[in-house]
């Protein structure tokens, strides 16, 4: 086996610039890889988000959904189904990511984790823009009401990232030992979902039912974000005195992980 690549290796104190000047190459060469420089190009990045929200919101208020409250059921379809792209894209995007990228791992500034944190900042300033673009749009045309406290509504948005980030580079960072990551991860995310909060409030469940619903991180960050959105009008469950070490024990893991395998990769 080859000796271990240069990614592998610490950052030198003071090449923070350096650092960033990678990261901006990463996302550039992405959004162009990605979305070309046909059509809208880039702009897909957030235009794909706000049309998918916009369809639920849009199906849920022809069907005139019932999700166990009073709430517009545009505001609730907004904060519900922005907040599943938000955790449920990043995995997708980092999983078998770094099989087309090792080339990159050549450059001596490049490490295995920069090609994670460029997919997870990209997918995080995807459903950012396309969850304040359409709040914007929807308060501006008198669909919703503005948000009763914009700072819990961004500590929720950034709680559901954090989960989404950390799950990503910990499910990327397996997904190049073994293929089965891809494999399993599909059904499990539609499996976690219609269970992750977006079609329902955690107070309109069974107690038995709302106790077991809480266990999955992603509620919590959900109800915040709710809570944040409307305020007293609804009765939310969160407990970040379990979704915060939660996040750090899964932050080390994706770590620790991937630090694993940059010793262990070899460039093509």
């Amino acid at each position: 086996m080859a000796n271990p690549v240069s990614s592998s290796s610490s950052i030198p104190p003071g090449s923070w610039r350096v650092q960033g000047r990678v990261l901006k190459a990463l996302l550039l060469r992405e959004m162009l890889t990605r979305y070309g420089r046909h059509n809208i190009g880039f702009l897909w990045l957030f235009v794909e988000p706000m049309l998918f929200t916009l369809g639920v919101a849009a199906l849920w208020t022809a069907a005139e959904a019932y999700h166990g409250s009073d709430l517009p059921i545009v505001a609730f379809a907004l904060t519900g189904y922005s907040s599943v792209l938000l955790w449920r894209n990043m995995p997708g995007r980092c999983i078998g990511a770094l099989w087309s990228n090792l080339s990159l791992l050549y450059h001596r500034n490049i490490r295995v984790l920069d090609i994670y944190v460029a997919r997870v900042l990209l997918e995080f300033g995807g459903a950012t823009i396309s969850f304040a673009g359409l709040s914007l749009l929807f308060i501006a045309i008198g669909s919703i009401d503005p948000p009763r406290n914009i700072l819990e509504v961004v500590g929720g948005w950034l709680l559901i990232a954090w989960i989404g980030a950390a799950l990503a580079i910990f499910l990327g960072a397996l997904s190049h030992e073994s293929e089965l990551v891809d494999k399993l991860w599909h059904p499990a995310s539609y499996l976690i979902f219609p269970l992750s909060g977006a079609a329902f409030l955690v107070d309109a469940l069974p107690p038995v039912a709302r106790e077991y619903v809480l266990y999955i991180p992603m509620v919590h960050g959900t109800e915040i974000v709710r809570e944040g959105f409307f305020g007293t009008r609804i009765t939310a469950h969160y407990d970040l005195g379990y979704v915060v070490p939660f996040c750090l024990v899964l932050t080390l893991l994706a770590l620790m992980t991937t630090r694993w395998v940059a010793r262990r990769v070899v460039p093509e």
